[in-house]
């Protein structure tokens, strides 16, 4: 499943120049993973309140283009890779007005319980486990 996310460069985001800022773009990748886990019917919120957490564990990005102020951006998620113990995303920033290519990204996360200890879902929490599972694309 890929989930697309329209957002639109704020000008707080941008620098003398007009053109979005690199650290931005993660933000962004979070706004696509928080909407791509809330199609497939989980939240953060509700992921933490059963006692799991999803620490950021390796992050990347490719800048192709420029993103500028007051572009509509669409940020494309999909699951590239899922296990027990961790989960990646993709993502592809794309401007809306051309559909030119502007970023792709990763980010890695682990699946850790509150006490900062590695948990398998697959075994100890098998409804968050088949909800990714159900929308992982191999």
């Amino acid at each position: 499943m890929v989930t697309e996310s329209k957002i639109k460069v704020r000008y707080v985001e941008t620098d003398q120049m007009g053109i979005a800022h690199h650290s931005n773009y993660y933000a962004w990748f979070e706004i696509g993973r928080c909407n791509y886990m809330a199609t497939c019917g989980i939240t953060y919120k509700s992921i933490e309140e059963q006692g799991i957490l999803l620490p950021l564990i390796e992050s990347s990005c490719r800048y192709i283009h420029r993103a500028e102020f007051e572009d509509v951006l669409i940020i494309k998620t999909m699951l590239k890779e899922l296990n027990g113990v961790k989960a990646i995303f993709n993502y592809e920033v794309i401007r809306e007005v051309d559909q030119k290519l502007i970023a792709k990204g990763s980010t890695s996360h682990a699946f850790i319980n509150r006490d900062f200890k590695l948990v398998n879902i697959k075994k100890k929490c098998k409804k968050i486990w088949e909800v990714f599972l159900n929308n992982y694309q191999d």
